[in-house]
């Protein structure tokens, strides 16, 4: 992470809701050691005030291509949902720099296990205003975790050598945010 931190707030005073329409959150891992799997949860919230972010994701709305393997997810082999129904995130931190890129760090909940991450990201210059006269702003932050520390530690062994699923995950958060009334 960058040693130059600024001052200037992501948000503009007020709150922010992220509009789950045009915003998403969603995960990468690579798989069978030659592509990368993704998938993402179509039921998720977050707000921004400042430079507080706070974010939920519904484990049960994983959205991904494979009904049957989107049933295994939510098992005590992944996500274990029936135990654990929401990954929650808050940001202890988040700068923006000059460029409009974000830094910051936050803590990660999955699982009931709680550990600190690291976050990068970019954030829009200012908010724009939609044709219904809302202020909106623009955020996308990313972060990679090791899934195991999370105790999400199922895998099986690759007949060409390895596990089926790496360790290493990739969170991104795309979300556009519309600022709430008065």
């Amino acid at each position: 992470m960058s040693t130059i931190e600024s001052t200037k707030q992501l948000a503009p005073a007020g709150t922010w809701a992220a509009d789950p329409v045009h915003s998403n959150v969603s995960f990468e891992v690579a798989y069978a050691g030659v592509n990368t799997f993704r998938g993402g949860f179509a039921e998720f919230s977050a707000t921004l005030e400042g430079n507080e972010l706070d974010g939920t994701a519904k484990v049960s709305s994983i959205d991904i291509k494979d009904e049957q393997l989107n049933g295994h997810l939510q098992t005590p082999d992944f996500f274990d949902s029936e135990r654990y129904p929401e990954i929650t995130f808050k940001a202890t931190e988040l700068h923006r720099l000059d460029d409009n890129r974000v830094e910051g760090k936050g803590e990660l909940t999955l699982k009931g296990v709680t550990q600190p991450i690291e976050l990068t990201g970019v954030v829009a210059a200012e908010p724009a205003t939609d044709p219904f006269g809302r202020e909106r702003l623009g955020l996308r932050l990313e972060t990679e975790i090791d899934r195991t520390k999370y105790g999400v530690s199922w895998n099986a062994p690759n007949q060409s050598g390895g596990d089926y699923l790496a360790n290493d995950v990739n969170l991104s958060a795309e979300l556009a945010f519309v600022k709430a009334e008065a």
